[in-house]
């Protein structure tokens, strides 16, 4: 089944079940009011939920008892999780990890293969997958960052990775958005990301494993990521291929010394396959792109010293979206324009 979240005036939104196709949504209000909710009892509202999903993909809805359907539109959606107790974000796809230090001439530590590197970002503010990206000062470098993230039931701490596994829930996509001017001043602190990780935005929609078929194995998620950067084609990296940690054994990194509450989302990092090189290939010359500007920037260090791609600035715009084997869209696609944000 398909679960969004109406804009409602409300903080938390309103539950809503969404047609397969993405054509017609339908209120869950009568069987959980939010996205959290539904999570918080997930094993007795699952059935009621996939029953509505069932009867609004066959167009059997019993109307007159407001389970009316109406139009899908993403315009009206918060991200599925407007706000969340956890989000965690990764950097499963080590490629991505090995560009960024070979590009500044840092050797790549060996555990870097067997220990997930993670980051604590800020959930009490998501963005909605068509809010504007508010940007004080282009000197930031404002970067879209593809991704796709889980949502978990209740993880107890110490899980092994199989245990992690059973508590996915639902699946989305993400624009971590980075702001890349501010990440070296930080980071040399030795404190970690704040500034430089603003509002993330979700996806229209989170799905349920069963709605990815074949596509969904070993605790990956192996269907392109395509990413337009103002209209153009600017990579579309598989987000299975390449991945060195899976979603279960990111989930047991993130409880490892802590329990995960219902409603944790743990992000995969930035999509980023090799393609056969030990560095990518852009679109324009034959390759899968990029999930990122900055993994294009690391290209054009490490191939001509320095980078020539610009980040985003007022008016640029990103569009995020996975296509299913069938052409059509599995989480609807997260399209984002940044602006000015006066301050």
């Amino acid at each position: 089944m398909k679960l969004g979240t109406l804009r409602d005036g409300s903080r938390d939104g309103a539950l809503a079940v969404v047609s397969r196709d993405l054509s017609r949504a339908v209120s869950a209000q009568e069987i959980a009011p939010t996205l959290q909710a539904a999570l918080d009892d997930w094993d007795r509202v699952a059935p009621d939920l996939a029953a509505l999903s069932d009867a609004l993909n066959t167009g059997k809805l019993n109307t007159g008892k407001g389970a009316d359907a109406f139009p899908f539109d993403p315009a009206r959606m918060e991200s599925p999780l407007p706000r969340a107790y956890q989000w965690a974000d990764g950097s499963a796809f080590v490629n991505h990890v090995e560009l960024v230090r070979r590009a500044r001439g840092a050797e790549m530590p060996a555990s870097f293969w067997t220990d997930p590197l993670m980051y604590q970002g800020g959930s009490d503010a998501f963005l909605g997958p068509r809010d504007p990206i508010p940007l004080i000062d282009d000197a930031h470098g404002c970067d879209f960052e593809g991704e796709v993230a889980v949502i978990t039931g209740d993880v107890p701490m110490g899980a092994t990775p199989e245990q992690a596994g059973e508590q996915i829930r639902l699946l989305m996509l993400v624009n971590d958005v980075s702001l890349r001017g501010l990440i070296p001043g930080e980071l040399a602190k030795g404190f970690g990301f704040f500034h430089a990780k603003p509002s993330s935005a979700f996806s229209p929609v989170a799905v349920t494993l069963d709605e990815l078929g074949d596509a969904w194995s070993d605790g990956k998620l192996s269907l392109p990521l395509e990413c337009r950067l103002n209209g153009d084609l600017f990579g579309k990296p598989n987000a299975g291929a390449d991945m060195t940690f899976s979603f279960p054994r990111l989930i047991a990194h993130a409880a490892a010394t802590r329990p995960l509450g219902a409603g944790a989302v743990i992000g995969s990092g930035t999509v980023s396959n090799k393609q056969d090189t030990a560095h990518g290939s852009a679109i324009s010359e034959g390759g899968v792109g990029y999930a990122c500007i900055a993994e294009l920037r690391m290209i054009e260090t490490i191939n001509d010293g320095a980078p020539k791609a610009a980040f985003m600035t007022p008016g640029d715009r990103i569009r995020i979206e996975m296509i299913g084997a069938d052409g059509g869209s599995i989480f609807g696609a997260i399209e984002q324009e940044v602006v000015r944000q006066v301050v």
